[in-house]
C-alpha cells in the first residue's frame, strides 16, 4: 500500500473506538486470547525475550502486562558521564535538530508549531524558542516504557485530546502537523539548564500513556487539562522511568536555546537504545 492510500485511509477509520476496542482485548486476563496474541506478537516481531525480567511471555497476566514489561536491571545501563543527555526510549529517530521560528520539523514539506505541541500556551512555547527537538519513534518490537532523558523536577503535565493517527514514518510524511494534532501528554520538567519538555505522543491502536506521578492520563476526554506539580517536588533522575505507552507510540523531547547539542551519531532513521547518551549539555 503506497503511502497517500494508507494516511487516506486513516482520516476515515474511526480511531479513537477502534484504539478503545483494541484496549479492551490487551487488557484482558482470559488466558486464551492474551496468550494468543502474544504469542502472535513475539512472533511476528521477534521479540528478545532474553532481556526482560520475566522471560516467559505467557507469564504475564493480559497483553499489556507483556507489552510494557520491565528489563533485567542491567539490560539497559545508564550513561553516566557529566552533562549526558541519554535517550528516553529505545526505538529510532524520526527527525532531530533545531527549533526554528517556533516550528519543528515533522518530515520532508511537514512541519508544526511548538505551541501547538504543547497545548496552545504561547508562554510556554516561547520559552523553547531556537533550542533542540528530538523526535524519537518506539516501533511495535521495542521497550515500552519511556525513561528521563535528563534530570529534573516536574512542574506541569498539560494533556491534550486529539486525533489518533498512526505515527510512523508513512503518516509523518502525508498528514500534516501529526505530532500537534494526535492525543498527547506533554511534562515539563525543571533542570539546571533551564525548561525540558517530554511529550508523549498517543497513535493509533494506543491503549493507554501511563506516568510514574498519576498513573493512567490518557486517552484524553475533553478539553486540554494543566496540572501544576511544582509544589509537589517529584523529581526524576536522569534515566528514572518517567511514563509508558500501552502499544507504541513517539516520544518528543524539547530543550531551550543554548541549552544541549546532539550527537553526531544520530540522524534522521538512526537507531536509539534507552540510557545511551543522545546529547550533551552545553
Amino acid at each position: 500500500m503506497n503511502e497517500k492510500l494508507f494516511a487516506a485511509l486513516q482520516y476515515i477509520t474511526p480511531q479513537h473506538p477502534l484504539s478503545r476496542l483494541v484496549g479492551k482485548i490487551a487488557n484482558c486476563r482470559k488466558p486464551w486470547v492474551k496468550n494468543t496474541f502474544i504469542r502472535w506478537f513475539v512472533r511476528r516481531y521477534q521479540v528478545n525475550m532474553a532481556l526482560a525480567a520475566q522471560e516467559n511471555p505467557l507469564a504475564y497476566e493480559c497483553f499489556n502486562d507483556f507489552f510494557t514489561r520491565a528489563l533485567k536491571p542491567d539490560a539497559r545501563p545508564i550513561a553516566q558521564e557529566p552533562g549526558a543527555i541519554v535517550c528516553p526510549a529505545d526505538g529510532a529517530v524520526s527527525q532531530l535538530g533545531a527549533i526554528r521560528d517556533g516550528r519543528i520539523f515533522q518530515a520532508k514539506g511537514q512541519d508544526y508549531s511548538t505551541r501547538e505541541l504543547l497545548g496552545g500556551d504561547a508562554e510556554l512555547a516561547a520559552q523553547f524558542d531556537g533550542g533542540q527537538f528530538a523526535t524519537i519513534y518506539l516501533s511495535p518490537r521495542d521497550y515500552h516504557r519511556v525513561h528521563m532523558p535528563y534530570g529534573g523536577t516536574l512542574t506541569r503535565m498539560i494533556s491534550v485530546p486529539g486525533q489518533l493517527f498512526s505515527v510512523n514514518n508513512a503518516t509523518a510524511n502525508q498528514v500534516p502537523r501529526l505530532f500537534a494534532r494526535n492525543e498527547r501528554l506533554v511534562a515539563i520538567f525543571d533542570t539546571d539548564i533551564g525548561p525540558m519538555a517530554v511529550v508523549l505522543v498517543g497513535a493509533m491502536i494506543v491503549a493507554g500513556i501511563e506516568t510514574v506521578w498519576a498513573g493512567e492520563v490518557a486517552p484524553c476526554r475533553g478539553e486540554v487539562t494543566d496540572a501544576h506539580y511544582a509544589e509537589q517536588n517529584i523529581s526524576l533522575a536522569k534515566g528514572a522511568e518517567m511514563g509508558r505507552f500501552k502499544l507504541g507510540s513517539t516520544v518528543v523531547l524539547l530543550f531551550p536555546k543554548d541549552a544541549n547539542e546532539w550527537s553526531s551519531v544520530y540522524g534522521a532513521g538512526s537507531t536509539t537504545v534507552m540510557g545511551q547518551v543522545l546529547g550533551r549539555k552545553i
